[in-house]
């Protein structure tokens, strides 16, 4: 494992430091290789929980939490999981944690209309980079509002389901890992987001 503090000096090559390095520097106590950690990877878990929960405040401190909850984890992370992976299965955990209690908390108001009127990368001005991320396309275009408006109508498991393999670009897999499913519950999700939101799309494409 790298040296506590190993990282300590690093400035613009920081980026180019692959995770794994910097988490061997974490679990040796590096706070520095941490940060790197965080500000690489912050952009993209605000996005998903941004996406997932459409409230701009609560999508801030529960990425927030994510990261607070990696940091005590990553003691225990083992090289052989793909961080990525591991990283939004404590995402996924949050926000339904969040999701759970904000259910109780308003007794059954929170539902999929909350959901609607936001942009799929609303998230996209806390990025830590000038990089765009891969739902940057979707960003002010009459596409993208069909299509944030047709996510709005799924429940948080298919919207989840569609957002990490279309938006994220993870496989099936990784999928069932992150939702702690079956590859045959990812499958389904899948086919039925994609069979709505096709519904959808092309019922408001006749109606132009």
């Amino acid at each position: 494992m790298a040296p506590a503090g190993a990282f300590s000096d690093a400035g613009a090559g920081d980026e180019e430091i692959p995770d794994h390095e910097l988490i061997e520097a974490c679990q040796s106590g590096d706070t520095r290789a941490f940060e790197t950690l965080v500000t690489r990877h912050r952009g993209k878990v605000y996005a998903m929980v941004q996406n997932m929960i459409k409230n701009e405040a609560d999508a801030w401190d529960l990425s927030q939490e994510v990261f607070l909850k990696v940091w005590k984890a990553l003691p225990k992370f083992e090289a052989r999981a793909k961080f990525s992976t591991w990283l939004y299965r404590i995402t996924h955990n949050v926000v339904y944690d969040w999701l759970r209690k904000r259910k109780i908390d308003s007794a059954g108001e929170l539902d999929d209309s909350v959901l609607s009127e936001a942009d799929i990368a609303a998230g996209s001005r806390t990025s830590p980079s000038m990089t765009a991320r891969p739902d940057q396309a979707l960003v002010n275009s009459e596409l993208g509002q069909r299509i944030n408006a047709a996510l709005a109508t799924l429940n948080a498991e298919h919207r989840e389901t569609i957002l990490l393999r279309e938006v994220q670009g993870f496989d099936y897999k990784e999928i069932a890992k992150v939702m702690d499913c079956s590859l045959g519950t990812v499958m389904s999700r899948l086919y039925y987001a994609r069979k709505k939101l096709q519904a959808l799309l092309g019922d408001e494409k006749g109606k132009n």
